[in-house]
């Protein structure tokens, strides 16, 4: 895979966790559990996507491959890493939500 692919594949796929990490949350809020643990599967999976071409990025550069830093690979891992931290919080969110739905609470 070429470089500008593989950057724009993590793209991508962060985008994707991200996106499907929210849906969790969404489903959650309205009690959905079976859903919203679906959509974090959906979440886990894309990220594992866009984790795996960064760690071939990081090997082929640590095997002498010169990569330069272009402003397309730095948003690459912006994103990256807000999925990542999306991904956490959703975990927590649902995680929380199915607590308040099993005590009574107020429904999304």
């Amino acid at each position: 895979m070429e470089y500008a692919e593989s950057v724009f594949q993590i793209i991508l796929y962060g985008g994707n966790a991200r996106s499907s990490a929210i849906e969790a949350i969404r489903f959650a809020k309205q009690g959905n559990f079976t859903a919203a643990r679906e959509a974090l599967d959906q979440a886990a999976k894309d990220f594992q996507q866009a984790h795996q071409i960064q760690t071939s990025l990081i090997q082929r550069e640590a095997s002498g491959e010169k990569t330069e830093a272009t402003l397309l690979m730095i948003h690459a891992q912006d994103h990256l890493m807000n999925a990542i931290t999306v991904r956490d919080l959703a975990v927590e969110f649902v995680e929380l939500y199915e607590t308040i739905f099993r005590q009574g609470g107020v429904r999304g």
